[in-house]
């Protein structure tokens, strides 16, 4: 992003120069006039590296700081403060590069007389289109520092699902990887050391030191390759799979029916769908254009093929909880309180008391499959630092009976 120089004046009329980063010297003017009493010529700095872009180019623009733009957002509307300087003020505070260029370009264009929604449309790195519909929806309704709240809430509750699942996935992976390392450590710098004495003493080996030792002896040599290209050529030629339509189902199915974490799968998206959907129609998004947003955003194809079955029988005047039931998708609790929604013609509320119900669910499930794994890794660990040791101290037995 180009870099401006701007002769200023404060609210006692003392001169200055003031460096800005902007897409344009009006965009620049713009931001300046919300800081300073008078503004001079501006003009583009000399020899400027863009280090943003670099920065950009790093950086993406997470659900926690879409959440914390929505919220302060939302103060300011409501304060009553113009959309062009919350723009200006809120992307000058902003700390992520991406979304700060992003924030600079929807200023200038709203104040060319564009539409919020539509300039953020031009930023799908930053904002998608749940996003942009609550935001047109709001807009259209005069109600947009009431959508940016519950925008807010929804994606804190999006983010802190996803941190709560992250959270109990850090302990295994970590604890995985220390036990790769101790394995890999022992199997190729302690064993051959043993394998030397043993065979300097000539004593006959039992079969699990010398399944050891050939363990030790592929990851020592070229051999190695060979498991690495397996494991490389399995995953791409998976994700090659996946690409294509019945692979992305199938796998998908998966996902949702594997054990132990299928549940948790399940439940979470659940969650997510009823979250989004009842945020959607709560802030006014037509039904069909609630189930796009909501079939674009699940993230699993089997959920999506059940969300425009749901579409389709909403075209010809079904219900939606038919269509989901139909799918044997999503548990009967939720079909049947989605159901009761749509009869008492509260689908928004109930879709987000489904929501909660089953976010509090993944938060249950995730505390149990956290204090499962942990001693699951804990055992697995010991194993195979066990494993290394008895396949070494067996040997030594026989070497004590020939020395007796």
């Amino acid at each position: 992003m180009p870099t401006f120089i701007a002769e200023v004046k404060d609210q006692r009329g003392k001169p200055s120069k003031e460096r800005i980063e902007a897409i344009s010297p009006e965009q620049a003017r713009v931001i300046l006039q919300s800081r300073y009493a008078a503004i001079g010529k501006i003009k583009k700095a000399n020899f400027d590296f863009d280090f943003s872009a670099i920065e950009q180019a790093l950086n993406k623009v997470t659900i926690k700081d879409k959440a914390v733009f929505s919220r302060q957002f939302a103060a300011m509307v409501n304060a009553g403060v113009a959309i062009v300087r919350c723009l200006a003020v809120l992307s000058e505070q902003c700390t992520n590069a991406r979304l700060k260029k992003a924030l600079l370009a929807i200023s200038s264009d709203v104040q060319e007389g564009t539409n919020l929604s539509d300039s953020m449309r031009k930023h799908p790195e930053c904002f998608d289109s749940l996003y942009i519909s609550m935001v047109q929806a709001g807009e259209a309704g005069g109600v947009l520092d009431e959508v940016l709240n519950r925008l807010a809430k929804l994606l804190e509750d999006m983010n802190r699902l996803r941190n709560q699942i992250k959270s109990a996935m850090a302990y295994p992976a970590a604890v995985g990887v220390i036990a790769m390392l101790v394995f890999f450590c022992m199997t190729v710098f302690l064993i051959p050391i043993f394998g030397e004495i043993f065979e300097s003493l000539g004593v006959e080996l039992p079969a699990l030191t010398r399944f050891m030792l050939f363990i030790s002896d592929i990851l020592r040599s070229w051999k190695i390759i060979i498991p690495i290209v397996v494991v490389i050529v399995t995953i791409f030629a998976l994700r090659q799979y996946y690409k294509t339509p019945i692979g992305r189902v199938q796998i998908d199915g998966f996902f949702l029916k594997m054990p132990v974490f299928g549940d948790l799968n399940e439940k979470s998206a659940v969650a997510r769908f009823c979250r989004i959907f009842g945020s959607l129609t709560r802030s006014g998004v037509p039904i069909l254009s609630c189930l796009d947003i909501v079939r674009d955003t699940s993230g699993n194809q089997v959920i999506a093929n059940a969300v425009d079955a749901a579409k389709l029988e909403i075209q010809q005047g079904g219900m939606i909880s038919l269509a989901l039931q139909k799918e044997r998708v999503f548990p009967i609790l939720a079909i049947q309180m989605i159901s009761i929604g749509e009869e008492t013609g509260e689908l928004d509320a109930m879709m987000m008391k489904v929501a909660d119900f089953y976010e509090d669910e993944v938060e249950q499930a995730v505390k149990s499959l956290t204090s499962l794994i942990e001693p699951i890794m804990i055992v697995i660990l010991a194993g195979m630092v066990g494993l290394i040791l008895v396949s070494m101290y067996l040997p030594m037995f026989k070497v004590f009976d020939t020395l007796g």
